[in-house]
């Protein structure tokens, strides 16, 4: 076999950058046409590049890097699922990757970085400079049974988020998230990013995603995006003042009622091992953990 090329990612390439994800982390969920939009229409602000290793004619290994503009801690830029096929491992293809993500970094004045990695992969990361940080779980849960559709309570109506107006939808979505765990607050998401990420997002299925209103307020949500019969639960919260009355897991097991009745048949979701309102909410609804990663750390000069 030749030795990787390294270079910058396509929107054709999106095809083999999916099926090297399935390879490598079969639990996340991202289709190939969102994938290629996502390649070809980076976030606005955060000057998102991706970075594909190819040997041979085949996509072999995979990064992307990005300046985080959805905290308030200043400086922090992230490497996202850098990942090397498993028969490619062991030659250098993701120290050159991890290297051309630095220098990006380096380029948009970022002092502190953030990335994952699995167990197995942690080692590699501390050569690095990196220090492991906080335990994520990923889940899975087969919807074969259909979870059955619950009953709200007397006040709480629950809606699929198609045809609502998304500012109702992403005002829920970013205070819900001011304090989900992590290395820094998720407390600066902007409505432009939010609607090109999220809302306008290929693998959105708003006919699944639910949200819950109380008086004619959104309180609560659960989005859901899809790539075939697969689904990602991509966030579960509930606005503060609306907490501990289980809307979490109402909307969350609508919205998984909804997915299964529009042909979905495995749902994966992920976790801070810090979160226990939301581990309790999936275990209580049937997820069983598939892997872990951990968040790590370093800074840049």
């Amino acid at each position: 076999m030749s030795e990787a090329e390294i270079r910058r990612a396509r929107p054709d390439d999106a095809p083999a950058v999916v099926a090297l994800r399935a390879v490598v982390y079969p639990y996340l969920v991202r289709g190939v046409e969102s994938t290629r939009r996502m390649i070809a229409e980076p976030p606005p602000g955060e000057d998102w590049t991706a970075w594909i290793a190819e040997a041979d004619g085949e996509v072999v290994g995979w990064a992307s890097a990005y300046r985080n503009t959805q905290t308030s801690t200043p400086g922090v830029g992230e490497i996202a699922t850098l990942h090397v096929h498993p028969d490619h491992r062991g030659r250098g293809t993701g120290t050159a990757l991890l290297d051309v993500a630095l220098d990006h970094l380096r380029t948009l004045g970022s002092t502190r970085v953030l990335t994952h990695a699995r167990g197995d992969s942690l080692p590699f990361a501390q050569r690095h400079g990196f220090t492991p940080s906080r335990e994520l779980r990923y889940s899975a849960l087969d919807l074969d049974p259909n979870p059955p559709m619950p009953e709200p309570p007397p006040g709480v109506t629950l809606l699929p988020v198609a045809g609502l107006d998304p500012h109702r939808v992403y005002r829920v979505d970013s205070e819900s998230a001011r304090d989900e765990p992590g290395d820094v607050p998720t407390d600066a998401i902007g409505y432009d990013l939010w609607l090109h990420e999220c809302w306008e997002n290929l693998g959105l299925d708003r006919d699944a995603s639910t949200v819950a209103e109380v008086d004619g307020e959104l309180v609560a949500l659960s989005l859901v995006k899809r790539d075939g019969d697969r689904m990602w639960s991509d966030f579960t919260g509930t606005l503060a003042a609306f907490r501990g009355r289980g809307l979490g897991r109402l909307t969350k097991q609508a919205a998984l009622h909804a997915a299964a009745a529009r042909g979905v048949r495995t749902a994966y979701t992920s976790n801070d091992e810090a979160n226990a309102p939301m581990l309790a909410i999936n275990a209580a609804l049937g997820y069983r953990p598939v892997d872990s990663q951990w968040s790590c750390r370093r800074t840049l000069s």
